[in-house]
């Protein structure tokens, strides 16, 4: 593909995200903001009311239930080996990564500016808006933003916590699964399912962020969530691919899980609102 299609495709991209719901966005398309069903003054109101909850848990579970029904969409993030890296946000649509991006985001600000900037530090290694640097993986939260969670897998499972050495990015015949994204070495710890007994599950709270294990060699979870309490219920609250769904929905959590490999649990600490 020559270079002059190459970049009419990229400013394609953009302008249908632009224009695929209630924007504001710069001019020099140095970002792309869709700020979905909402306002930027609504979102405001909504960063400021949730940075008033003390409780971390329910800071997340405010933020979060504020999603449900937004649709499920991929791809959605502009950037790759070939294309130039734009920051976006696109609250019209997510995918259960991008999903957890903005929660954790918002549930660290106090303000639209503020969350934009939070947003940043979240999805790409020091911040830095560019493609080799986004946190593509789960795992990536755990390395790069070890300010803002932890790892709990070991806490919660105990002696059921089992332990593998992954090379992630680095896929069949030994290419990359993301061209450009450097393979990275990782011991990971998760929970068998087979081993989710209650004296496990009790341990679960609202807000923790959920990796459903994969069983590969060259990636660490197929998919994300947040786990919600309401009473006796424990929900798996995440943005649905399933062609039946494909929104932000809550669901049995056990139910969910139980044909799963296992699970993966990242607790956040608790916000510095700056």
């Amino acid at each position: 593909m020559c270079p002059v299609i190459k970049i009419q495709l990229v400013w394609l991209t953009i302008i249908l995200l632009v224009f695929a719901g209630r924007v504001n966005a710069s001019g020099d398309a140095s970002e792309i903001i869709n700020t979905g069903a909402w306002t930027i003054e609504e979102l405001n109101a909504l960063i400021v009311q949730a940075s008033k909850i003390k409780d971390t848990s329910q800071g997340i579970n405010f933020i979060s239930r504020q999603f449900r029904g937004i649709p499920y969409r991929e791809k959605t993030l502009v950037g790759g080996m070939q294309t130039p890296e734009v920051f976006t946000i696109n609250l019209a649509g997510v995918d259960c990564f991008t999903f957890l991006d903005y929660v954790e985001a918002m549930r660290r600000s106090k303000s639209f500016d503020n969350f934009k900037e939070n947003l940043k530090k979240i999805r790409y290694q020091s911040g830095l808006v560019d493609y080799q640097h986004r946190n593509h993986y789960f795992t990536d939260w755990i390395e790069f933003n070890a300010d803002l969670v932890a790892d709990v897998s070991e806490q919660i499972g105990a002696d059921k916590t089992k332990k593998v050495i992954k090379t992630l990015n680095n896929g069949a015949d030994n290419k990359p699964l993301l061209p450009g994204v450097p393979r990275r070495k990782r011991e990971i710890s998760y929970i068998p399912t087979k081993d989710l007994r209650e004296v496990i599950v009790e341990r679960l709270k609202t807000g923790d962020y959920v990796g459903i294990y994969a069983n590969r060699p060259d990636l660490d979870v197929s998919h994300v969530g947040i786990i919600i309490r309401d009473g006796n219920k424990l929900l798996f609250r995440h943005a649905s691919s399933q062609s039946q769904r494909r929104t932000v929905i809550d669901e049995d959590f056990m139910k969910y899980v139980s044909s799963k490999p296992g699970i993966i649990i990242l607790r956040p600490k608790p916000p510095h609102i700056k």
